[in-house]
């Protein structure tokens, strides 16, 4: 279980990199069929579920095994090493070459993320602790991130409703996308270890179309007005919860498939341009505000040249800059590790 990998992760990765592009090409530009292109940026969406998943699951797997959970500091630097190094070349060539510099946009690619994963190492021992992993202790932590799926929702809504919406940006506006990958991770190891049984959900898995096609139903509902702007506007409070509702179910039902995937959706979404494009990914995210911030025109014109320049600046960054440093990380801690191993003073205490 602790080796298992889930390939079709990578497409979806990729899929969602895209799809926050050209959103936020459209937001910049004149994009036909407005209401589905923003609605695109389900992407970010995506990407806090699939990071709620990944990060979450080996928490679960150590409690499953009554082993250690994962360490904290070897955990942080390995999302620091992941996150910060292109966050940061981006910062620099926003502020070096853009009249307008997209530091917003840039903090809010790095602040989310690492104030959710600062707060997981908690959040995973709350969820996984103090008890053993029965069928009773899975459902109720089952029901518990059920539950936080609905905070996205109600902070949205409330947040509108006083007049503060900038605080939209804040983790509790992302936190519930983040619970619907946990909530899975602990439902396919529960299931996979025989903790839950057989239900409705495993034939759901079998026929992925009908999850996916839900999921786009989903979106061309939120593209209608019920959802709210297709700009920065401020929406309505009805707005705001039902588009964040929206977007939480058919995270979900995008999510889904890709747990126990079928040998079809394995060959498309594992395949071997995914699994680069996945790598790519967070720097197509962060590097394309980059390029948005040069560029006037057309959505015509706009999407194609931001796609070219940000999957090659992504692509330079994580061969010269990324690459090298995960891997310098990997080394020294491997390094440290065995010399831990030979020390004296780690010898086992009497």
């Amino acid at each position: 279980m602790r080796d298992t990998r889930f390939p079709a992760v990578d497409g979806l990765r990729l899929i969602a990199a895209l799809a926050v592009l050209i959103a936020q090409v459209g937001l910049q530009s004149h994009a036909p069929f407005a209401g589905v292109v923003s609605r695109l940026d389900v992407g970010w969406a995506i990407f806090c579920a699939l990071s709620g998943f990944l990060l979450y699951r080996p928490h679960v797997l150590a409690w499953f095994s009554g082993t250690v959970p994962p360490l904290t500091l070897p955990y942080l630097r390995n999302r620091a090493l992941r996150i910060l190094p292109a966050l940061l070349v981006a910062v620099l060539l926003s502020i070096a070459f853009v009249p307008h510099p997209a530091t917003t946009y840039l903090r809010w690619a790095a602040l989310t993320p690492l104030l959710f994963y600062l707060l997981l190492p908690g959040l995973g021992r709350l969820l996984t602790g103090y008890e053993r992993p029965t069928r009773r202790s899975v459902r109720w932590r089952l029901l518990v991130l059920v539950a936080l799926t609905l905070l996205g929702p109600v902070w949205m809504a409330t947040i509108t409703a006083t007049g503060h919406p900038d605080a939209g940006l804040w983790l509790p506006g992302y936190l519930g996308w983040y619970a619907v990958g946990m909530g899975m991770a602990l439902w396919q190891v529960a299931r996979a270890t025989g903790r839950l049984g057989p239900s409705t959900l495993d034939m759901l898995t079998r026929v992925p179309a009908t999850l996916w096609g839900i999921a786009a139903a989903l979106l061309l509902i939120a593209a209608t007005p019920i959802a709210g702007p297709y700009d920065h506007s401020t929406p309505t409070t009805a707005q705001a919860l039902i588009k964040s509702l929206l977007y939480t179910v058919a995270v979900a039902c995008a999510l889904f498939p890709v747990l126990t995937p079928t040998a079809r959706t394995v060959r498309v979404l594992g395949s071997r341009p995914a699994q680069v494009g996945a790598q790519l990914s967070y720097g197509i995210v962060v590097y394309q505000f980059v390029v948005l911030g040069l560029l006037h025109g057309s959505f015509a014109v706009q999407l194609p040249v931001t796609l070219l320049a940000a999957v090659t600046l992504a692509a330079l960054s994580y061969s010269l800059v990324e690459r090298p440093l995960a891997r310098l990380g990997k080394n020294t801690a491997t390094a440290k590790t065995a010399s831990n191993a030979t020390s004296p003073s780690s010898s086992p205490a009497l």
